[in-house]
């Protein structure tokens, strides 16, 4: 069986009060909502016609779901690192074994030449991490062959300068990790307002 490349996009369902709540303390509920919809529709919107690789997003609560856009799957339930293993372990049913990348939807610059450049470094290192710039990780992924990845995110701190550095010392003795282009995690308003400056210093065209 041909192995295939699988994206996997990690979700909040778009509903006010339980999304990008971090963010909500800052410039409100509502204002947090339409960030994280937005983000999110725009991501998808990017990376789903793209032939490399087959997408899914992992969606919470379980139950929920999207408008049509691409295919859905639970998250099912315990903390970020076991929700974030699931898909890591094995491909959704259905779909052929390969290389896993799994990414969240709260940074708004991720284009498809970011996965692309993720699947490639899969091709010569057993996982690949996109740092963040507050010490965590917008993207990890893992080869799955010639073993399916063991818990790297056991213990791990989520939320912490440490974050990345905490899980590249789980890696086990002969394990490669490669690393792609750091980038910023908007999950707070200084976070946002950066972001926002640098939209509005765009060239419009």
């Amino acid at each position: 069986m041909a192995l295939r490349n699988h994206l996997v996009v990690m979700a909040r369902a778009p509903r006010l009060g339980t999304v990008k709540t971090r963010l909500a303390r800052g410039i409100g509920p509502a204002g947090a909502l339409n960030f994280h919809r937005t983000t999110l529709e725009r991501l998808l919107r990017r990376l789903r016609r793209d032939r490399r690789w087959t997408l899914r997003v992992a969606l919470t609560p379980d139950r929920a779901r999207l408008r049509g856009m691409v295919p859905v799957i639970p998250q099912g339930q315990g903390d970020l690192g076991v929700r974030m293993r699931r898909p890591m372990r094995r491909p959704p049913v259905g779909l052929p074994p390969g290389p896993v990348v799994v990414i969240g939807c709260d940074i708004p610059g991720i284009g498809p030449h970011h996965v692309a450049e993720a699947f490639r470094a899969l091709g010569r290192s057993d996982y690949v991490f996109g740092p963040a710039t507050d010490g965590g990780f917008w993207l990890v992924g893992a080869r799955r062959r010639p073993a399916e990845p063991h818990d790297l995110f056991a213990g791990v701190r989520w939320s912490e300068a440490t974050t990345l550095a905490e899980t590249l010392a789980r890696l086990r003795r002969g394990q490669r990790a490669a690393l792609v282009a750091v980038m910023d995690d908007v999950d707070d308003e200084a976070s946002w307002r950066r972001w926002r400056s640098r939209k509005l210093e765009m060239p419009s065209g």
